[in-house]
């Protein structure tokens, strides 16, 4: 791995990871649910980006594999959380 890609991948986690701290401090002070599960879906693609920079980093396909699970799982919560501020209930 050349000394460019390098730099660029400890870049680029430096960043994710600044975005995911104040993606936090949003998720802990919103002012309203909305911007709650907002911040949640943002935090869940930040955790994503952040397992295909790692995936590419060490060329591990087990990174790749749990970045599609946690896509799937945090569109899944979303969608729920979603559905529950606009009605009051997941399960009809």
């Amino acid at each position: 791995m050349s000394g460019l890609l390098t730099q660029a991948i400890l870049f680029s986690l430096s960043v994710f990871a600044f975005a995911m701290v104040l993606t936090l401090i949003r998720l802990f002070k919103g002012p309203s649910a909305q911007d709650r599960v907002l911040a949640l879906d943002y935090l869940y693609i930040l955790a994503m980006l952040m397992m295909l920079v790692l995936g590419i980093r060490y060329a591990s396909d087990t990174y790749f594999e749990a970045a599609l699970l946690i896509a799937l799982f945090g569109f899944v919560g979303s969608f729920a959380l979603a559905k529950f501020l606009l009605r009051g209930e997941v399960i009809e």
